[in-house]
């Protein structure tokens, strides 16, 4: 997805021509599935006045659409009727819309749940309903909060992390019972001893004197009637960081010690209500977690555990009276994305003892989460588990690059360490650290009592719990190494905010997460992780319009490590999110922060030029001017903002920031395009697919500017030579121009530099620079992914048609590749591009979703495409046949299509 397609004109290509040959209306079926609010399904607690509502079809038929739809909100399931409905009924609404639609009925009110259903007629005039779905409210009002904050200290220096807790009685039968809890840093729930759900480092990571998060359970299967307890464990987590590293975080200005503010509401099934909240009638301790930093881990003394703590009849005598404290300064907001959780638990591979006693676990992939040791020895017995991405020649762990930035402010400060110490009585310990994560491959263990085994440890890996959107595969199994380390990369990066590393850092840097976007999109389904977090960026804007490198941040980032080549994820991932999703909300939300961010650029500029921050991040040998890069995403910028403001009506600021981008493009090109050579500045590869890819490049020029990339491409002996932003720009650039063969050949290489040489090299997730030196477990290289879906199985977002209303199908048959399949689920529905080459023939399987249209390019000659062995031009739900370059080009209704032909080179 060039950053600029959306301002290139493409013809509307519809299904004009298509719907010429229609399914038999008594044949026509669609299906309403997949209801989502605010992107989530049947959420709990969300705190959007008006949620947007998204469904998709699904049909067995070819070329269906929507011709209307019809949404159903009621206060119960019963309700949900054409003039029953209590909430809103909207009416039958001609339109074929079937996401981001807003609701649009009676004021909501807090802990509300709205039950709703969505009604469609097809072409053909025919209905169709889906089954009930619901979203529930949380408390929308500063008032609907109750409760008061509690703590047990608020000395941010105290160190065992607090135990809180609240007996209670429960007298009838329960209807319903939701918990409403905002626990800082970290915290983990429990109801009668069971934890409440299966969140891990909860809430979200945020400001926390801008905002703060609460989460909603649901609890009603964890009480009993009669006796029952709350119990809530608290860490520090961001909130108050007390290892001491290069980005100040100990000196946050929202730092404090944890504190709890919970709130319980138990409806009965009799029509009463209960509601009980933190106050100063809560009681408090400490417990086995003796230690916990984000960085530099967790020591938990079993010695030191209360069982039975969290339940009813516990003799909590000797236990404390709480502090009522005062609130975090940020606002109370609800949140709305997937929690953190465990995805998958590993068994080590390997296990070795490079010196007495200390043994080292190879997990066999390098990821984010922790180790759970399972032990058995005397009480005392204290296990230490380091975390690394490395070995030394001797086999013990390298710490060296992932530990400097902490241990430059206290050479004795732990990090990456989790220590055990058991409680002993002969019995198996399980332990697994609940207030910190590491990045990591290998574990080294000293003091386990005896000699380990492979099973005495495994690693859990943890992340945002995106859903599963894509898959890649392809006949290459390099590629697809290359494919399965982005995906590691991306999700070990994903912690609540997008990060750069799991283990040096944990930073939301901001240039990392716009390059990864759109492999974000095609691999997952990451829109309210990414929503929540362009509020953080929202947050962390200074009046002036500044953006900081890190988000969130204490205040470090605002003079290094920022610019616009990194600041500009506040406009490209809401733009990412308009072409994948159709989704305007950002720019409605933060249309104000954009426009203040684009002026703050055009303050810095001279005669349109800005140079004010980081560069190609991360280069092979040759480095490129940060003008180049910064100007052009000052005009990306601009054109965003015109774009925001033309689809929310603003029509004075559409033409000045239109006007503003001309201006910019005639200065870049004034500045560094080279008419006699047809060169930008120094001919880098960077600096060329830069100006081609944002689409700085006039026309007249572009063929002289592509055949200059292409000779810098081939005298790096068909090499990237580029860093994190050209790496982006080149390989797109290359297959939006034609040459999508030139950027295979980059990216099937296996020698140094490129990602095929980190494959040779063991990595399991992509790495920070080519030459293999610093992190191992960056997504900053990650669009390569992406490529995969659009270059090879040819899956490519039509802008004009944003959310896949109308996309594209060209699949490039490349260099010795046999076959490629990608899997996409659309906000619209399933798409697949499954091709392969039998004996010279190409046969591709292609299915597009009900809703849907797409431009089909294909390397068969005109007039030798076939459909389900017929010729192509007699299949149903396509038409507007024709030969571009040697390809079929061709549109294509929704459904499942086989074609084949003689592959056409």
């Amino acid at each position: 997805m060039s950053n600029l397609n959306v301002f290139r004109r493409i013809p509307a290509l519809g299904l004009a021509l298509c719907s010429l040959v229609l399914v038999p209306a008594a044949l026509a079926r669609v299906q309403v599935e997949q209801l989502r609010c605010e992107y989530l399904e049947n959420p709990l607690g969300i705190d959007a006045s008006q949620p947007r509502l998204s469904w998709e079809l699904t049909s067995a038929q070819r070329a269906q659409r929507q011709a209307a739809w019809q949404i159903l909100v009621a206060t119960s399931r019963e309700r949900l009727a054409p003039g029953v409905a209590d909430l809103w009924d909207s009416g039958r609404v001609a339109s074929g819309e079937t996401a981001q639609i807003r609701y649009a009925g009676k004021a909501l009110v807090s802990r509300q749940r709205c039950y709703w259903r969505v009604r469609v007629w097809d072409q053909d005039d025919r209905l169709a309903e889906s089954a009930p779905a619901f979203w529930e409210m949380g408390l929308l009002q500063p008032g609907d909060w109750q409760a008061q904050w509690i703590a047990r200290t608020t000395d941010t220096n105290s160190q065992p992390a607090p135990l809180l807790r609240r007996a209670f009685s429960v007298d009838r039968p329960v209807k319903q019972a939701r918990v409403y809890i905002c626990g800082l840093g970290y915290h983990e729930l429990y109801v009668n001893g069971q934890k409440a759900g299966d969140h891990l480092l909860d809430p979200g990571y945020t400001r926390y004197d801008r905002r703060a998060l609460y989460v909603t359970h649901d609890v009603t299967s964890l009480l009993k009637r009669g006796a029952n307890a709350l119990g809530v464990i608290l860490g520090n987590g961001w909130f108050n960081c007390h290892t001491m590293a290069v980005w100040d975080f100990h000196k946050a200005p929202w730092r404090a010690a944890p504190k709890l503010l919970l709130q319980l509401r138990v409806d009965y099934a009799d029509g009463g209500s209960q509601t009980l909240v933190s106050d100063g009638s809560w009681k408090c301790s400490t417990g086995p977690i003796v230690f916990d930093s984000i960085y530099g881990g967790e020591t938990y003394d079993a010695r030191l555990e209360k069982p039975g703590w969290a339940v009813a009849g516990y003799d909590d005598s000797a236990w404390e009276a709480v502090k009522q404290v005062e609130a975090p300064k940020g606002r109370l907001t609800a949140q709305v994305m997937p929690p953190i959780k465990a995805h998958e638990t590993l068994k080590p591979v390997k296990l070795t003892e490079p010196k007495p006693g200390v043994f080292v676990f190879d997990i066999g992939q390098n990821l984010a989460g922790m180790a759970e040791l399972t032990v058995a020895g005397p009480a005392g017995a204290r296990v230490q588990m380091r975390y690394g991405e490395r070995l030394n020649p001797d086999g013990t762990l390298d710490t060296r690059d992932i530990e400097q930035h902490v241990k430059k402010l206290g050479k004795d400060q732990p990090h990456q360490t989790d220590t055990y110490i058991l409680k002993g009585g002969g019995r198996k310990e399980v332990y697994a650290s609940r207030f910190t994560y590491h990045g990591f491959q290998y574990v080294e263990m000293t003091g386990f009592p005896g000699r380990p085994a492979l099973d005495n440890l495994r690693a859990r890996f943890i992340h945002t719990a995106v859903p599963k959107a894509g898959e890649f595969a392809c006949s290459d199994p390099m590629l697809n190494r290359v494919q399965r380390a982005a995906l590691w990369a991306f999700l070990s990066n994903l912690q609540g905010i997008p990060t750069d590393c799991p283990h040096r850092e944990k930073n939301g840097w901001t240039g990392d997460a716009h390059l990864a976007c759109e492999q974000a999109q095609f691999n997952f389904f990451p829109a309210p992780a990414h929503q929540k977090w362009i509020d953080d960026l929202g947050d962390e804007q200074k009046p002036t319009g500044q953006l900081p490198g890190i988000v969130p941040t204490s205040g470090w980032g605002y003079s290094w490590g920022n610019g616009p080549a990194w600041d500009s994820a506040f406009l490209l991932i809401p733009y990412c999110q308009y072409v994948y999703y159709g989704d305007t909300e950002n720019f409605r939300r933060h249309y104000e922060g954009m426009k203040r961010y684009v002026d703050y650029l055009g303050g810095r500029a001279k005669d349109h030029i800005v140079s004010i921050g980081l560069n190609d991040w991360a280069p092979w040998k040759t480095k490129t001017d940060a003008a180049i890069t910064d100007t052009a995403y000052y005009y990306v910028d601009t054109k965003i903002v015109a774009l925001a403001a033309e689809l929310l009506g603003h029509k004075d600021d559409a033409r000045k920031y239109g006007e503003l981008a001309a201006r910019i493009k005639t200065a870049f090109n004034a500045r560094f395009f080279k008419p006699e050579t047809g060169l930008y500045d120094n001919g880098s590869q960077t600096a060329l697919s830069c100006a081609l890819y944002q689409g700085l490049v006039e026309p007249e020029h572009k063929a002289r500017v592509l055949a200059n990339l292409v000779t810098a491409v081939e005298q790096a002996n068909n090499h990237i030579d580029t860093g994190i932003l050209g790496a982006k720009y080149l390989l797109n650039a290359l297959l939006e121009n034609g040459r999508a063969d030139v950027a295979w050949r980059m990216v099937s290489q296996k020698d140094q530099p490129g990602w095929g040489w980190w494959i040779g090299q063991g990595a399991t997730t992509l790495w920070e620079q080519w030459n293999g030196s610093e992190s191992r477990n960056h997504i900053m290289f990650g669009d390569v992914s992406a490529w995969f879906y659009k270059a090879l199985a040819g899956i490519v977002p039509d802008p004009q048609a944003p959310g896949f209303r109308h996309f594209f199908v060209k699949p490039h048959v490349l260099g010795d590749l046999a076959s490629a399949r990608a899997e996409y689920r659309s906000i619209r529905g399933r798409i697949l591009s499954d091709w392969k080459v039998v004996n010279g023939e190409f046969q591709l399987r292609l299915e597009i979703p009900a809703n849907a249209s797409a431009t089909v390019s294909l390397p068969v000659a005109p007039g030798a495409l076939r459909e389900d062995g017929r010729p192509a031009a007699e299949a149903k739900g396509c038409g507007a046949f024709r030969s571009e370059g040697g390809r079929t080009v061709f549109e294509a209704g929704s459904g499942v299509y086989r074609f084949s032909g003689p592959l056409a080179r």
